[in-house]
């Protein structure tokens, strides 16, 4: 898993896991930023963690390529980027070819990139939401595997339609996990 703040997705995840909502393991959370909360989340629930500065590889390309080399000893089935704000590179793209998810705040193709929540209030959309998709080497443009809708309200600032935003994310990324996991087994 490889995240970049808070958590809350990846907590979302630790849950249904631990719940039996969610059939998996995690087997290490890979951070771009030391002060990641994420991090600590992950640690409290027993997780391995590391850390993959960016600053400290001559390019991205080596960066991804050190990820790659956390994760392949792992066995690690798929990865799953909970808040990670970093383009992924070819080096991951080649080593997890279709096996990697990402979860955004927006009802993709709508509103790539940063900011979703704030381009859709700007754009004065009357529905929002929540969109996982395959990671492709152009960003949020991968196939998309699930989304969520939630209405845009009166008055919404990005705090108020983020907050109704990620209540989605948190239900349909650890659902998209699980049936992603399910068509690899039958597929194996």
């Amino acid at each position: 898993m490889l995240v970049s703040g808070r958590g809350s997705n990846l907590q979302s995840i630790i849950d249904a896991i631990a719940e039996g909502r969610l059939d998996a393991s995690i087997a290490i959370v890979i951070s771009n930023r030391v002060d990641a909360a994420a991090l600590n989340r992950a640690k409290d629930a027993g997780i391995e963690t590391a850390c993959v500065l960016p600053a400290s590889y001559p390019d991205r390309q080596a960066c991804d390529q050190a990820m790659v080399d956390l994760l392949r000893p792992s066995d690690v089935e798929l990865v799953c980027l909970a808040g990670y704000m970093q383009p992924v590179r070819k080096p991951m793209l080649a080593a997890f070819p279709n096996r990697i998810l990402n979860i955004h705040p927006s009802l993709l193709p709508a509103f790539p990139g940063l900011h979703a929540q704030q381009q859709a209030l700007d754009y004065g959309v009357k529905v929002a939401g929540a969109t996982v998709h395959m990671v492709t080497a152009k960003i949020d443009a991968g196939p998309i595997l699930a989304q969520a809708a939630v209405p845009v309200l009166p008055g919404d600032t990005v705090d108020t339609l983020s907050a109704r935003i990620l209540v989605e994310e948190h239900r349909i990324y650890p659902e998209t996990i699980s049936r992603v996991l399910a068509d690899a087994g039958a597929s194996r």
